[in-house]
């Protein structure tokens, strides 16, 4: 995708809406709107986080007298889940009490707590519970792709767990024997559920793929949404970007799995602004 046409797509999805509308619209694929929607939440919830968070006690008597979770969220724009956390731990609710609120509202004795929960979850499809196992599924599905391919082509690898007793950076999998692509030899592959944006691909090379190259040599990463192919990015010597194409023509949609919220791991859970977009 071309960054014009990318920029154009990320400022009309300002909300879950927007997704229907340009999906029913012009042809886009929802799970790839759904995608570049989470990222743009994500990171303007990192960004005003603190300011917001400033306004907790006005937010909390808000509540207080009459506002729903909801209300006081569109007030603020901002994720409805991580208002109703910022207002509830005026309240003394920590984090941890919170969540486990979330997950089992059927025990929440107050009926106005547990109606105004159940409205945050449904309107905020980023940082409710329902979201983070979307976005963990997501990751799952990358890397079992990745997986069919790598074992299709015979090729064997050790994983991200394998590696973890080892190494404090460990790609999605490092290969027993490198594969040719771009004309050197690839030793790891990382899987991206995202889209490959310029701010996405920057923070994956200063976190990841600068120590992967540095650990393990060349390598490359796929992002399965796509990419932004028109923009030369400053990416490691010996790192190739690629999309869904380069495993499979035409790519396979995108099919969500729902998973146990269980299954989701606790931290995946209850990260908050934390969240790393099931990576």
């Amino acid at each position: 995708m071309k960054l014009k046409e990318y920029r154009d797509l990320y400022d009309h999805l300002a909300t879950p809406e927007d997704i229907d509308f340009l999906a029913e619209n012009f042809g886009y694929d929802k799970e790839l709107l759904l995608v570049v929607y989470t990222q743009r939440v994500v990171r303007d919830t990192t960004k005003r986080f603190y300011r917001v968070k400033d306004q907790a006690k006005k937010m909390a008597w808000s509540w207080q007298h009459g506002k729903s979770f909801v209300q006081i969220a569109r007030e603020f724009d901002f994720p409805p889940i991580l208002t109703a956390l910022m207002i509830l731990e005026q309240r003394k609710v920590n984090r941890k009490m919170f969540w486990k609120m979330l997950s089992d509202l059927d025990r929440v004795q107050d009926r106005r707590l547990r109606a105004e929960l159940a409205e945050a979850a449904k309107v905020d499809i980023v940082y409710s519970q329902e979201g983070t196992a979307r976005q963990y599924a997501r990751g799952r599905w990358g890397e079992a792709k990745l997986g069919a391919w790598l074992k299709a082509k015979g090729l064997e690898y050790r994983t991200e767990k394998d590696l973890r007793a080892e190494y404090d950076k460990t790609p999605d999998v490092l290969l027993h024997k490198p594969i040719d692509v771009d004309g050197s030899k690839k030793y790891w592959i990382e899987s991206k559920a995202t889209f490959g944006d310029p701010v996405e691909i920057k923070r994956h090379i200063k976190k990841q793929l600068e120590p992967y190259t540095e650990l393990f040599g060349d390598g490359m990463v796929v992002y399965w949404f796509g990419f932004v192919d028109d923009v030369e990015l400053p990416m490691p010597e010996g790192v190739s970007v690629v999309d869904a194409n380069f495993f499979e023509s035409p790519p396979v949609p995108y099919e969500y799995v729902p998973v146990n919220h269980e299954k989701v791991p606790a931290q995946a859970q209850e990260r908050g602004t934390e969240i790393d977009l099931a990576e």
